[in-house]
């Protein structure tokens, strides 16, 4: 558990979840459902709404049921607005239900998850940032430049380095990168280091060490092959693939190729 999950608690959470949906829903309203999402091919803004809104209702279902077995968005029945324009209130009022079901659990509460985790408090950790990830998609569709606050970004880079080394999806393109010992560094400017805070915390520097099929990751300094410095809220974006890493908000050292390969090989 990395220092910054340690400081934000589940009730942290669900206050940030709540806090992005209400960004996700006042942004959009009044806007073109069918504008196209950039960083999501193929899909329209009413069809980006849909899929969070169907995802809310999926883990909300999974904590209040306090589901043991795998059960994957996909199979779960969600009833949808007829009328695409209705999605931000139906978003809304899902959403609610779920920030009060993540609320009324025990975050340690086994739950079945595909991620690091299996517990109540993995799904208002996970829901927090595909809130926060879909609401820079909404604006990004809107013309508008997302931003993220550092807090939240920097624990959405922890979420996701831990997520993606035991998400089934992505072991064979961790297989493809054929990793041996190349080494990532990434660093916010926004944010301490580990250990610079007086308190002990902060973790604005990540190293990545690649192994074969798989990669470790530590907080912390180091020289790697390739190094990538910019805003943390611009690094959660990369990781993510709605930022583009070369040019902009970035400064890179080192070996791009190995940038290049990593990003398409764990972007999700």
């Amino acid at each position: 558990m990395s220092s910054d999950e340690r400081d934000r608690s589940h009730e942290d959470h669900c206050s940030l979840l709540s806090a992005e949906i209400g960004r996700l829903v006042d942004g959009v309203l009044g806007g073109d459902p069918t504008a196209e999402v950039p960083t999501c091919p193929g899909w329209t803004l009413a069809k980006l709404l849909k899929h969070v809104g169907i995802v809310h209702r999926w883990a909300r279902h999974l904590v209040a049921e306090r589901v043991a077995e795998p059960l994957w968005s996909r199979d779960f029945p969600v009833t949808l607005p007829g009328d695409p324009g209705a999605y931000p209130d139906w978003l809304a009022e899902g959403g609610a239900e779920l920030v009060t079901t993540l609320r009324a659990a025990d975050p340690g509460t086994p739950v079945w998850s595909w991620g690091a985790r299996h517990d109540a408090g993995f799904w208002a950790r996970r829901m927090l940032h595909e809130t926060t990830v879909h609401r820079a998609d909404a604006e990004l569709a809107l013309g508008r430049d997302p931003h993220v606050e550092a807090g939240t970004a920097a624990d959405g880079v922890d979420e996701f380095l831990a997520n993606i080394r035991v998400a089934a999806w992505t072991a064979e393109s961790l297989r493809e990168l054929g990793g041996s010992g190349e080494t990532l560094h990434f660093h916010a400017t926004d944010v301490p280091a580990a250990g610079a805070r007086p308190d002990g915390g902060g973790s604005g520097e990540w190293m990545i060490t690649l192994s074969p099929g798989s990669f470790t990751w530590t907080h912390g300094h180091g020289k790697g092959d390739v190094a990538v410095r910019g805003p943390v809220s611009d690094l959660l974006l990369l990781l993510y693939g709605r930022r583009e890493p070369f040019g902009g908000a970035f400064e890179v050292f080192g070996d791009r190729d190995l940038l290049a390969r990593w990003l398409a090989k764990t972007t999700f």
